[in-house]
């Protein structure tokens, strides 16, 4: 079992290899299908209230964690045949976040940045 995001880019490496899937894997086609996991995610929660969507029972968490597993994949083959380091990509979006989101004035609101 990979133990960082370094470890599963190289497992799902190899795995392409074995099965000669590069040759699919244009960032473009690779972009669309973590669009189609995303929105399968998605599809779990359509028309459920927020307690149902908070609460999925067993079957359909089991479901949606294959879902999610399948979006994970793809954003890190993505970053890997692009060569771009999720994990540095993430934390400087966090600290632009943070200028565009200062908690004095976002604290408890939803406005996109250029509404505060």
């Amino acid at each position: 079992m990979p133990k960082s995001l370094d470890d599963l880019a190289r497992e799902l490496r190899d795995f392409v290899h074995e099965r000669n899937w590069a040759q699919f894997h244009a960032p473009k086609n690779l972009a669309i299908a973590l669009m189609v996991e995303a929105a399968e995610v998605a599809e779990h929660f359509q028309w459920s209230t927020l307690d149902e969507s908070a609460n999925p029972g067993p079957a359909k968490r089991q479901a949606i964690a294959m879902e999610i597993g399948d979006t994970l994949l793809y954003l890190v083959r993505l970053a890997d045949v692009l060569r771009i380091d999720p994990i540095e990509a993430a934390s400087a979006k966090m600290k632009l976040n943070a200028e565009r989101y200062p908690v004095e004035r976002a604290y408890g609101r939803s406005a996109k940045y250029d509404e505060l």
